[in-house]
């Protein structure tokens, strides 16, 4: 049951993740004003990051709970725990960490430029959005 708990969660974080960087975003920029716009996607993200931190923390305590429950026959670090993590990290650094620093640089104060920041945001969303799409696939497979 929890082998199933964790493929459709999995599935359904990567989907999420998909949707708002596929579609809502671009969606956004083409129907709205630039103002207007950023500030939906920044909503959107913002919503996005908590329901990161739970879905990764919760695929994280699914994944001890089946090592434990398998007695020995899973590692302590298996796939299937560092995807979440690496998920969790990109959503901490892209999101909490350099989402200040992009609105430092929107106002002008800062070391580094908005775009600069902007691309590493991205990155860092990219790497989540693999991490949790692997999981998807690597949990679907197990659990099948």
């Amino acid at each position: 049951m929890f082998a199933r708990l964790q493929a459709l969660l999995a599935a359904l974080w990567g989907g999420f993740l998909l949707c708002i960087a596929f579609v809502a975003t671009p969606s956004a920029f083409a129907v709205l004003e630039r103002a207007q716009a950023g500030a939906l996607v920044a909503r959107l993200f913002s919503i996005e990051a908590q329901v990161s931190l739970a879905a990764g923390l919760i695929l994280m305590l699914i994944e001890r709970r089946l090592a434990h429950d398998s007695e020995g026959a899973r590692p302590v670090f298996s796939a299937a725990l560092l995807l979440p993590a690496v998920a969790l990290f990109c959503t901490i650094a892209g999101y909490y960490g350099l989402q200040p620093l992009m609105a430092d640089a929107k106002a002008g104060v800062g070391a580094a430029s908005f775009a600069a920041l902007h691309g590493a945001s991205l990155a860092f969303f990219g790497v989540k959005g693999l991490a949790v799409l692997t999981l998807a696939w690597l949990s679907l497979k197990r659990s099948s």
